[in-house]
């Protein structure tokens, strides 16, 4: 006899059912090799916002209980958008902040509290001092307190967290040294509040900050590992290709105290929060076909075999059967005869994207490369977000656009003052001071004006702003640098063009937003020039954000000339060099240098003789951007050779960007 109840078998649901399993199931195998859940976003703004989301749904829960939220935040560039979110929603009256208590994870020390670069200032600057949070519930590490006072300091930091209930949520951003807060590689796990000394790649990455290396402080107070894991939540966020290798180190590799967020792993209710270039490195992104099921496109293929080609180290046509199935691409085969397909239709690709003609080769069949034949010549804008970074990423193809009689005009976004030398700045007013004198102009006046500068230049404190009169100055040293440049490569001068562009006329390292009038700006002498080829800065990880916040200008003033009749017909191509380059699986057009090609573009950029020997603001770094740029170009070039195509001297790379 049957017991059991009798149940309608329902063989549609059971069906999507087992769909719904199996879906879910692959998007864990998705992430089987991340030890810590991570969330990508399209863009950093995007992810700003769901962090921001997320500190407001905590907020509000908590004054529904009648409790106070304890939020642990961050400083640097990372949450800057996160606390423009907070704040915008505050003032529309989404969210308030009385029921908010807050805790700095770290501080400079020592440092005083109105400095330019001390947290304290930056917390207030964007975010106290636009909401109704209570004063006395702002907690952030003094870089005042005498030395004899400082343990007893951290340890009574330590105990206003616990007497506040602990930390509800911990925002953290992350250090290339893999560093959370200022806890440096090597700090304990099980370490609370202390005096750190940071390490020198953490202090070359705040020399931008600070107008110089030396006047980074060599300690810090911060939260310790320990504080931050006894957070009943954390969050940390990491954007730009910067990032990426240190997230793939975090979020995949093995707990290390070398890498101090991978201890992360151990807390039970953590997440990482990246945009799409910090991602970069993850398996899921960097090599997907390792760990699901992929949907071949021609761009994938692409990044597959120039992927399995570097692994293995053979060039591309010399690829088997057995290489693709034994290295998790046996679903590509599948889609293939034979392996020697792909490699062909990859091989094809990468040979096409090759051209010495970057402004597109008059009377010829144009169907197979990067640039039109027609028009020829053509009407070219080179932006430049910096007054050498035309020369230092794009130098090769300028000079070369300009020798195949293309109308070339080169667009200088901001006046890159604040990067000069004040002994540069005495040079100069020497300069000018003795041609007055020699010429008998003014010598009354000129005299004075070189008296002041050299008081002010002597008495300047470190990391003090400059006073207008000297950015004036410095201003007009780059400018007469990259006039020295466009000549050299023989760019008419009636086509060169200093925009100024508002945002970046501040004196300091931060930068105002992109207004109006910057987009303006751009529109107007893209209008003007009505070109046929835009070429902008795609390198977006500069320390100080000015060549993110230049292209987003571009891209904004692009969006709204969508309707002009020339942009029909105008290409945009990004380059990179100064920082960072291009991946070859993401290249569309690659110019090759010669070795005297080289030399000129080496020359071109010793013409900004400011940012020679030495640059005021050389990132992570120390060598000049000649020899960056000339390892790049070298290292590409060398890439080609080894996946089986031609062998140059060097090259620069370009990616087509479709508004």
């Amino acid at each position: 006899m049957d017991f059991l109840p009798r149940i309608k078998f329902n063989p549609k649901k059971a069906i999507m059912k087992q769909a719904v399993k199996i879906e879910e199931w692959e998007k864990e195998q998705v992430k089987r090799f991340e030890r810590i859940p991570t969330e990508i976003y399209p863009s950093a703004e995007e992810a700003s916002l769901a962090v921001a989301n997320e500190i407001i749904e905590l907020i509000k829960e908590k004054k529904k209980k009648k409790q106070m939220a304890v939020l642990g935040l961050a400083t640097g560039s990372t949450p800057i958008r996160v606390y423009e979110e907070l704040v915008k929603a505050h003032k529309k009256g989404e969210v308030s902040f009385s029921n908010v208590i807050t805790f700095n994870l770290d501080e400079y020390y020592p440092i005083a509290k109105d400095s330019l670069q001390s947290y304290y200032r930056f917390m207030h600057e964007h975010l106290f001092d636009h909401i109704d949070i209570d004063p006395k519930n702002i907690h952030i590490p003094d870089g005042t307190v005498s030395k004899d006072k400082i343990q007893r300091f951290c340890l009574d930091y330590e105990q206003k967290i616990q007497k506040a209930g602990g930390i509800d949520l911990q925002v953290l951003g992350i250090g290339r040294t893999g560093h959370i807060g200022f806890n440096e590689p090597g700090s304990p796990e099980n370490s609370i509040t202390r005096i750190v000394t940071l390490d020198h790649l953490t202090r070359t990455d705040a020399a931008s900050d600070f107008f110089s290396e030396e006047n980074v402080p060599r300690t810090a107070i911060s939260m310790g590992i320990g504080t931050i894991l006894q957070s009943k939540k954390i969050l940390l966020m990491a954007w730009g290709e910067g990032k990426a290798q240190i997230i793939k180190a975090t979020v995949e590799g093995a707990i290390s105290d070398l890498v101090p967020a991978t201890c992360l792993q151990k807390h039970s209710n953590v997440k990482i929060i990246l945009d799409n270039a910090s991602s970069d490195e993850l398996t899921r992104i960097k090599t997907p076909w390792l760990v699901q099921t992929c949907a071949w496109n021609t761009p994938l293929i692409r990044q597959a075999v120039v992927w399995l080609s570097e692994h293995l180290n053979k060039p591309i046509l010399k690829l088997t059967d057995k290489d693709y199935n034994e290295n998790g691409m046996s679903g590509l085969i599948s889609e293939y005869d034979h392996a020697y397909e792909i490699n062909i239709l990859v091989f094809n690709i990468l040979q096409h994207t090759i051209t010495g003609w970057p402004g597109g080769k008059p009377k010829a069949d144009d169907s197979q490369r990067p640039e039109r034949a027609k028009p020829f010549p053509k009407r070219v804008v080179i932006f430049s977000p910096h007054p050498d970074d035309d020369v230092i990423s794009m130098g090769g193809t300028l000079i070369r656009l300009v020798d195949q009689k293309h109308e070339v005009h080169v667009a200088y976004q901001t006046s890159g003052n604040i990067a000069v030398f004040d002994d540069d700045v005495v040079r100069f007013a020497d300069f000018m001071n003795d041609h007055n004198h020699m010429f008998d102009l003014n010598k009354a006046e000129s005299e004075k004006v070189f008296k002041q500068t050299l008081s002010y230049l002597k008495n300047k404190k470190s990391g003090q702003i400059d006073v207008a009169e000297i950015l004036k100055i410095k201003g007009l040293i780059r400018k007469g640098e990259a006039k020295a440049a466009c000549r050299y490569c023989g760019i008419h001068t009636d086509r060169i063009h200093f925009m100024d562009m508002p945002f970046y006329e501040t004196g300091l390292i931060k930068k105002n937003p992109i207004g109006e009038k910057d987009i303006k700006l751009i529109m107007d002498l893209l209008n003007k020039v009505k070109p046929h080829q835009v070429f902008a800065a795609g390198d977006l990880s500069d320390p100080h954000g000015t060549h993110r916040m230049c292209l987003h200008a571009i891209f904004q003033a692009l969006k709204r000339l969508k309707k002009e009749s020339w942009m029909k017909d105008c290409y945009i191509w990004l380059y990179r060099g100064a920082w960072q380059e291009w991946k070859v699986s993401e290249i569309d057009m690659a110019v090759p240098l010669s070795p005297e090609e080289l030399l000129r573009k080496r020359k071109a950029v010793f013409k900004h003789q400011s940012q020679k020997d030495q640059a005021l603001f050389p990132g992570s770094d120390s060598r000049e951007f000649w020899q960056r740029a000339e390892e790049r170009n070298r290292n590409t070039a060398a890439t080609y050779d080894k996946l089986g195509l031609a062998e140059y001297e060097a090259m620069e790379a370009f990616v087509r960007y479709i508004p």
